[in-house]
């Protein structure tokens, strides 16, 4: 009888728990500024980077910057890429913070660098 209770005590907490997790075990993280973002490594790489556009050190930084790899055709979606990080200081930036390099992931990184020359960085 004890037993029972403790495992439906275990799954009680788990279901009170209101943090977004990932498919990979992320956890959601807010940043300074308010930004909802994907994971904790996501969320020190914008911090440092927001740093770095009040000291001057680069510009125009946006996040979630959607490119299009392969146009919407009949009966089938677009192939799309989405950049977690884009901005300029002498030329553009297109960082992803990476943590777990997922196949699709991969083939997508070499499509963003055939079709529109280029290269992301993974942080």
């Amino acid at each position: 009888m004890k037993r029972s209770f403790i495992a439906l005590g275990r799954h009680q907490s788990s279901m009170n728990k209101t943090e977004a997790v990932g498919k990979y075990g992320n956890h959601q993280a807010i940043a300074s500024d308010g930004k909802v973002l994907s994971s904790k490594r996501e969320c020190r790489r914008y911090e440092e980077l927001l740093l770095m556009q009040k000291l001057g050190l680069i510009k125009n930084l946006q996040t979630q910057v959607k490119y299009e790899l392969i146009p919407k055709q009949k009966g089938e979606r677009a192939v799309t890429y989405t950049a977690d990080f884009v901005y300029q200081n002498a030329h553009l930036h297109v960082e992803d913070a990476k943590g777990c390099k997922t196949q699709q992931y991969v083939i997508r990184r070499k499509l963003m660098l055939w079709i529109h020359q280029i290269k992301v960085e993974e942080v």
